[in-house]
Formats: structure tokens, C-alpha cells, sequence
């Protein structure tokens, strides 16, 4: 045997190598998320804490925190900027949430902040961005994990309903 071909021990032990570096990166990408856009991330992340938008009227429903089977949290506060506040005031029937609408979803696990999700209604559509209890975002931009979920939702909105 040449010393470039392996015997079936070492073809045995480079497999298991080559396993065991897939299942220990596994866990690593999942917890990675999909953060397409980070500048757009932590512009909006300021612009939120700037404007204290747990000073905004909650979302109808969620006057105060409640019980959710979302993934976002087993309890949850949610945060409506006054663009929404205004639409659903307004009395008038909707197709589609005004441009300019940011709704921010608090995810608590046990009490503690786990999570915060924020989605905000541009001219392409909804902006997506789930950040850790930190700040640090983990889905930004339009990942598919927000829009499959939210597809169900009036507009992408699943908490509430358009009026």
C-alpha cells in the first residue's frame, strides 16, 4: 500500500472525524439565525431605543403581557408606534397596514426578556428583525423563518387583525 491510500481504519476514523465536526457545527449555524441586513439591524435597534418604544400604546389584545404559543416567548408585551395607533383608530376598513407601521413584540421566557422582535412596513414591504435581549440581532431583512410564519397573518400581522 502506497503511502497515499488509506486503509479501512483510517477511512473509518477520517469518517468519524468528519461526523463529529458536522454535528458540533450544526449547533452553531442554527444559533447563527439569518441576519441579512446588520447595519439595517442596528439602525433600527437605536431608532427603537431612542424613541423608548415601550412608551408606545400596546396592541389590541396585549393591553398587558400575556400567555403565547409564538415563538417568541411563553409570555409577551407588544408595542405599537403611533403610525399604527392612528390606523386602527381611525375606524376605517384596511387591506394592508399603512407604510410606516413598526409593531415591537418583547419575548419573555420565565420572566426574563429573552427576546425582541420588531417588524416595520415599508414601501417593499415588511422589515424584519428578531434581536437577542442584549440588542444583538439574529433575523434581519426578509428571513424565511419570519415570513413563513407571518404569512398567515392579515398583512403578515398575526396578533391582531386589520380593522
Amino acid at each position: 500500500m502506497s503511502h497515499h491510500e488509506l486503509g479501512p481504519e483510517d477511512r473509518t476514523r477520517a469518517s468519524s472525524w468528519r461526523l463529529l465536526a458536522l454535528l458540533l457545527a450544526l449547533p452553531l449555524g442554527a444559533a447563527c439565525g439569518d441576519n441579512q441586513d446588520p447595519a439595517g439591524a442596528e439602525a433600527l435597534w437605536q431608532a427603537l431605543q431612542e424613541v423608548d418604544y415601550r412608551s408606545w400604546p400596546r396592541a389590541p389584545g396585549y393591553e398587558e403581557r400575556r400567555g403565547s404559543n409564538a415563538p417568541h416567548g411563553d409570555k409577551v408585551d407588544i408595542y405599537i408606534n403611533d403610525v399604527l395607533a392612528e390606523a386602527l383608530a381611525s375606524g376605517e376598513s384596511l387591506e394592508r397596514w399603512p407604510n410606516g407601521s413598526v409593531i415591537v413584540k418583547d419575548g419573555f421566557d420565565g420572566g426574563d426578556l429573552e427576546l425582541v422582535a420588531a417588524m416595520e412596513k415599508r414601501l417593499t414591504g415588511w422589515y424584519w428583525v428578531e434581536y437577542a435581549a442584549g440588542g444583538e440581532a439574529i433575523y434581519s431583512g426578509s428571513p424565511e423563518t419570519c415570513t413563513d410564519c407571518h404569512k398567515s397573518g392579515d398583512d403578515y400581522v398575526r396578533a391582531f387583525e386589520l380593522p
